[in-house]
C-alpha cells in the first residue's frame, strides 16, 4: 500500500569516478572512517585499482571469444560498483535481500505476504514487476536512500497509503520507462537490519527485465529465489543458483504452489538437486498452494517460517556479519576468476593484433626486399634507362677506348668528353621513371597481399569492413617521384662533395657534377642478376666502364664508399615510402590499452582478499 512522491535526485551514471558520497549515509565502518580497520582500506583500495582497469578495458578485435569477454567486463564492472565496492565500504549496512525467482512464481504475491500487506503489484498480466521495489525498516532509511548501492539506478521515494488496497493495484503499475529507478518504502513491518527488494523475472519475456533482475540479484547479500512446484528444475533459474553457489552466497529457496500431499516428494527431490548443484547449505521453504483472500494476500501462516528465519537474521548481529563475509569473500573470489578470464582474453587481443601487424609488416617488407633487389642486380638498366644511358655515354667510343686500352683509360676519357656531351637529365629522368614503376608496382603488390591476409582473418576482416586497402593511395606517384628526385639530388651531394675533398679538381670538374652523378646512380644499378642475353653486356659493359670512370676520379675506395651511401639512401628513402602505406592498416589496428600481466596481478590479489573476509 503505497503511493509516490517526488523522486530524489540521485541518479548518478556509473563510471571510473563512481558514486560520490552520500550526505545522509551512516558513516560506522565505511571507508570515510578514519578508524576504519587496514584490511578495509586496503581493500578498497584494490577494487579501486581493478574498477579502472575494467572501466577502460576494450577489446577491438573480433576474437571468438570476445563479446563473451566483453560482456564478462561490463558485468564484473557492474557487480563492482553495486554491491562488492559499496558493501566493503559499508560493512555494517543492512542486509538487502534480493527477491528473485522465473516468471508467475508468485514473488510479489510472497513478498505482500511477508509484510502482511500490499504493497507490490501482482497479478496475471507479466511482467508485473518491470520497477524494483525496496522495502526497508524505517530506521535504515539512510542506507538506501543514497546512491551507496546500486548507483546507476535513480531513486524514487514511495510511501504507504489507505488500507484495503487489492494487490492487484498495489505498488507501481508495470512501466517499461522507469525501469532505471528504484522504488524506495519505508515500512516498519519489514526487520531492522534486513531489507526485501522484488526483483523482475529472471526469465522474463523483456530483455530488458531479465538484464535488470541479473544486475540487482549480483547487488544481493542473499537470495529468496522463489520457484514454483512445476518449474524448479528450469534451466534458467538453475543458471542463476550455480552462479550463487560459485559465489557461496547465502541462498533461501522458496517452492511455491506446491499441490497438497506432494510437498514431501517435490521438496525431497529439489533438496536432491541443491545438494548435487552445490547448494546444500541453502534454506528450502514449502509454501503450498493456497487460496489468496479477497485482497489478493495469502494467510500469515504459509509465509510464518520464512518470517521468523528473516526476523533471525535481523536480531542476529553476529549472523548478519557471517552473511555478508561468506557473500563478500565469495563474490571476490567470483571477480578474481572473471578478471583471470579477462587477462587471457586481452593477452589473446595482443596476440591477434600483433599478429595482424606481422601479416602487413611481411607483405611490405617482401616488397622492400624486391624494390632493393632491382635497384642493384641491373634489372634497372634495361629500356628506356639503357638507351638514355647510351646515348649518354656514346656506346661505340666508349666500348673503343675500353677494349683497346682499359689502361689508357684515365687519358682517353677526358677527351672523349670534349666538346658539349648530351644532357645527363634525360638519363636522370629516365631513372626516375623507371624506378617509379618498380616502387609503385611493388607497394601495390604489397598493399594487396596485406590486405587479402587481413580478409582471410575474422578480426582483420571487421576491423577493414568496406575500406578497400587493396592499392596504394591517390598520392602515392607523387611522393615516389619526389623521393626518386631527393634521392638524386643526395646523389649529386655526394659527388659535389667528394670532389671538393680533391686537391685538383679540374678533372672531376670537367665532367659536370650532374654528369658524374648518373654515373654513380648507373653504378649503384650495376649488378646484371636481372639481366639477359644481349642487355648483359650491353648493360654491364657500360656499368663497368662508369665504374672505372669515377675510380679514376676519385678513387677505387671512394668509389667503393659513393655506391654504398648511395644504395643506402636509395633503400631508406623506399623504406619510408612503403611504411608510409603500411600506416593505413596500423590506423585500423588500435592498440589495445589493458595489460594482461597487469589484470593478472590484480586477480591473484582479489583471490587473497576473498579469502580474508570483511567481517562488519
Amino acid at each position: 500500500m503505497m503511493k509516490l512522491v517526488n523522486p530524489t535526485d540521485s541518479s548518478d551514471p556509473r563510471g571510473i569516478s563512481g558514486a560520490p558520497a552520500p550526505a545522509h549515509t551512516p558513516t560506522a565502518g565505511t571507508s570515510g572512517n578514519q578508524d576504519a580497520p587496514a584490511q578495509q582500506v586496503a581493500a578498497i583500495g584494490l577494487l579501486e585499482e581493478v574498477r579502472t582497469e575494467l572501466a577502460g578495458l576494450e577489446l577491438p578485435l573480433a576474437l571468438p571469444n570476445a563479446d563473451e569477454a566483453r560482456a564478462t567486463a561490463v558485468n564484473a564492472l557492474g557487480q563492482l560498483e553495486d554491491y562488492i565496492l559499496p558493501r566493503w565500504r559499508s560493512l555494517d549496512a543492512p542486509l538487502l535481500a534480493v527477491v528473485g525467482g522465473s516468471t508467475g512464481a508468485g514473488k510479489s504475491t510472497l513478498v505482500n505476504a511477508l509484510v502482511g500487506h500490499p504493497v507490490t503489484r501482482s497479478g496475471a498480466i507479466r511482467p508485473t514487476t518491470r520497477q524494483p521495489i525496496l522495502l526497508h525498516h524505517p530506521h535504515d532509511a539512510d542506507w538506501f536512500t543514497s546512491t551507496r548501492v546500486l548507483p546507476s539506478l535513480s531513486r524514487v521515494q514511495g510511501e504507504l497509503i489507505k488500507e484495503n488496497t487489492p494487490a492487484s493495484r498495489a505498488g507501481v503499475a508495470p512501466d517499461a520507462r522507469a525501469m532505471t529507478s528504484l522504488v524506495l518504502v519505508a515500512d516498519p513491518a519489514i526487520p531492522q537490519g534486513v531489507a526485501l527488494l522484488d526483483a523482475p523475472d529472471v526469465d522474463s519475456i523483456s530483455d530488458d527485465n531479465r538484464q535488470l533482475a541479473g544486475q540487482l540479484l549480483a547487488a544481493a547479500d542473499l537470495w529468496l529465489f522463489v520457484t514454483t512446484a512445476n518449474r524448479y528444475a528450469d534451466a534458467v533459474p538453475w543458471k542463476l543458483l550455480l552462479d550463487a553457489a560459485s559465489r557461496d552466497i547465502t541462498v533461501a529457496v522458496i517452492l511455491d504452489r506446491v499441490p497438497a500431499g506432494a510437498e514431501q516428494e517435490v521438496a525431497a527431490d529439489l533438496h536432491a538437486m541443491l545438494n548435487r548443484e552445490g547448494l546444500a547449505g541453502a534454506q528450502l521453504f514449502v509454501v503450498p498452494e493456497t487460496e489468496l483472500n479477497e485482497l489478493g494476500m495469502l494467510p500469515p501462516p504459509v509465509v510464518a517460517p520464512i518470517n521468523a528465519w528473516l526476523a533471525n537474521i535481523s536480531e542476529d548481529a553476529a549472523g548478519r556479519a557471517e552473511i555478508v563475509r561468506r557473500t563478500l569473500n565469495g563474490t571476490v573470489r567470483s571477480l578474481s576468476g572473471r578478471l583471470t578470464a579477462l587477462s587471457q582474453a586481452v593477452q589473446d587481443q595482443h596476440d591477434a593484433g600483433a599478429q595482424l601487424r606481422d601479416d602487413v609488416q611481411a607483405a611490405f617488407a617482401d616488397a622492400g626486399t624486391r624494390i632493393s633487389q632491382s635497384t642493384s642486380d641491373g634489372t634497372l638498366l634495361r629500356g628506356e634507362v639503357l638507351a638514355r644511358w647510351q646515348d649518354f655515354v656514346g656506346t661505340g667510343e666508349f666500348f673503343r677506348a675500353l677494349e683497346s686500352n682499359i689502361g689508357r683509360l684515365r687519358d682517353r676519357i677526358g677527351a672523349f668528353f670534349k666538346g658539349q656531351p648530351p644532357p645527363a637529365i634525360k638519363v636522370e629522368s629516365a631513372i626516375e621513371t623507371g624506378l617509379q614503376a618498380v616502387i609503385l608496382d611493388q607497394a601495390a603488390r604489397a598493399a594487396e597481399d596485406a590486405d587479402q591476409r587481413w580478409r582471410a582473418d575474422p578480426a582483420g576482416r571487421q576491423l577493414l569492413g568496406l575500406e578497400d586497402l587493396s592499392g596504394v593511395t591517390a598520392e602515392f606517384p607523387a611522393e615516389v617521384a619526389a623521393e626518386i628526385r631527393a634521392w638524386q639530388g643526395e646523389v649529386l651531394e655526394l659527388i659535389r662533395s667528394e670532389g671538393a675533398a680533391k686537391r685538383s679538381q679540374a678533372r672531376w670538374l670537367s665532367f659536370g657534377v650532374n654528369g658524374l652523378g648518373v654515373v654513380l646512380m648507373i653504378v649503384v644499378f650495376s649488378f646484371t642478376g636481372g639481366l639477359t642475353g644481349a642487355e648483359v653486356g650491353i648493360a654491364g659493359g657500360t656499368a663497368v666502364v662508369g665504374q672505372k670512370l669515377l675510380e679514376a676520379i676519385f678513387g677505387e675506395d671512394a668509389v667503393r664508399r659513393l655506391a654504398k651511401d648511395a644504395k643506402t639512401a636509395l633503400d631508406t628513402r623506399c623504406a619510408r615510402l612503403l611504411d608510409g602505406q603500411q600506416q593505413r592498416f596500423f590506423e585500423c589496428l588500435a592498440p589495445t590499452q589493458a595489460d594482461a600481466r597487469r589484470l593478472g596481478d590484480l586477480a591473484g590479489q582479489l583471490a587473497e582478499l576473498g579469502t580474508q573476509g570483511g567481517a562488519a
